[in-house]
């Protein structure tokens, strides 16, 4: 299944600001097609992660401005493949998914990352390769670009 067949995919974490837009910037450059991400929770910020927003742009993928979506707000039924990130995301997803297919990638959170910024910035460019080597697996490599 890819994205590029006409699957519509939504990725899900906490706060929708750093692991699900950055899976979600990854997969619609590698195989495009309908992709959206969302958090359990709002984010008041207008702007992405600027750590996340770096490391992204180092590797080529561009950060959308997607961080006040809520997995709530979401007509769930609309997707095929609701993709979780961290386990409040599981749960809310599975609380409202019915029969929608739901996989769970435990991915770390590099917000909770400390020490120098070159340390921080490690941590997000980890996040980032375990992203597009999910993506890449899941979906395959075929670049829109």
């Amino acid at each position: 299944m890819a994205a590029s067949d006409g699957v519509s995919v939504v990725f899900a974490c906490n706060l929708n600001r750093v692991r699900s837009p950055m899976a979600a910037a990854i997969l619609r450059r590698l195989r495009g097609g309908v992709v959206q991400s969302c958090g359990v929770y709002a984010d008041d910020a207008d702007e992405p992660d600027p750590f996340a927003a770096q490391v992204m742009a180092e590797a080529g993928f561009e950060l959308g401005r997607e961080s006040r979506r809520k997995l709530s707000d979401l007509d769930l039924q609309a997707f095929d493949l609701v993709i979780t990130l961290t386990p409040e995301a599981r749960a809310s997803a599975q609380a409202q998914a019915g029969r929608l297919a739901i996989e769970h990638w435990p991915i770390d959170d590099p917000t909770l990352a400390f020490g120098s910024r070159a340390t921080i910035l490690e941590a997000y460019r980890a996040i980032r390769d375990a992203l597009v080597a999910r993506v890449e697996k899941r979906f395959g490599a075929e670049s829109t670009r």
